[in-house]
């Protein structure tokens, strides 16, 4: 996948809109209007930071189910992406949690999104929803049939979850894309607000050849021009969010000083390549 076709950049920072708890969620409010304007909000706080991609996904739905979501809460997410193209021109991307990559799917082939984040594409993984069992299959089959070029971004051994056997990292990485056929793989820290670990980020990228490889949790401006030497590009929310609290909003000035140390990492990083390629002809 060409990160700067869909991107505009070949080191993508995308940011996460978290929407409040959606209808037949446990924490559901009742007012849809309310959900809708936040996420009009962090949205716009995020492109005006400088982001490159937003990603809408219904993180306070907590405890999920699953797979399939209620109808409800397709409806609702697609209102909510519809509101957010309105306001913002960067490329949408949305993940129904816990793995409703079905609907992801459909959402984002109708409202002419740009991709979609599967947590569990192949493979089976031990959660707290029960054992989740990848869908690589079904999903493809379904992106033919709607005739639709929506890309997929799937976790390798995704956070908040184990493998139900010992695997290897780089072979989860090897069979996601080439088995599950991933356009890009994500790899976090065991949980939300934790980053992986320098040597599993190595790992992936010798592992994924030409295919993206983002980190997707953890990352703060602190940390993110040493990920970003490793990583292709970038997934994050909370320490955008206000006092880096995960249950406030996005704060633009957090973000615009996260993607201005994302932004440093990747120049230098260029450079270093520039300065390699011309002693390598000398």
């Amino acid at each position: 996948m060409d990160l700067y076709q869909l991107f505009k950049t070949r080191s993508p920072i995308i940011g996460v809109v978290h929407l409040l708890p959606l209808p037949t969620s446990p924490r559901w409010g009742g007012n849809l209007k309310t959900v809708i304007d936040r996420a009009a909000q962090e949205a716009t706080a995020l492109a005006s930071g400088g982001v490159d991609g937003i990603i809408v996904e219904n993180f306070f739905d907590a405890p999920f189910t699953k797979n399939q979501v209620d109808p409800a809460v397709v409806s609702a997410m697609t209102v909510v992406v519809q509101r957010i193209q309105n306001l913002v021109t960067v490329p949408i991307g949305l993940n129904v949690l816990r793995n409703d990559g079905m609907s992801a799917m459909a959402i984002a082939t109708i409202v002419k999104a740009q991709f979609i984040r599967v947590n569990v594409l192949t493979g089976v993984m031990a959660t707290d929803q029960g054992l989740i069992e990848g869908e690589a299959h079904q999903l493809l089959k379904y992106r033919r049939e709607l005739d639709s070029d929506v890309k997929i971004f799937a976790d390798v051994l995704v956070k908040h979850a184990r493998p139900l056997s010992s695997v290897n990292l780089s072979h989860a990485v090897q069979d996601t894309i080439e088995r599950g056929l991933a356009d890009a793989v994500i790899l976090s820290g065991w949980a939300t607000g934790v980053p992986p670990t320098l040597e599993d980020l190595e790992l992936a990228r010798a592992a994924a050849n030409d295919t993206p490889v983002f980190i997707g949790s953890g990352a703060n401006w602190e940390n993110i021009a040493t990920l970003m030497q490793v990583a292709d590009g970038a997934i994050v929310s909370s320490s955008l969010k206000r006092h880096g609290h995960r249950e406030q909003t996005i704060d633009p000035i957090r973000v615009s000083r996260f993607v201005e140390a994302a932004r440093r990492s990747w120049n230098s990083k260029s450079e270093g390549k520039s300065v390699s390629v011309i002693k390598v002809h000398s």
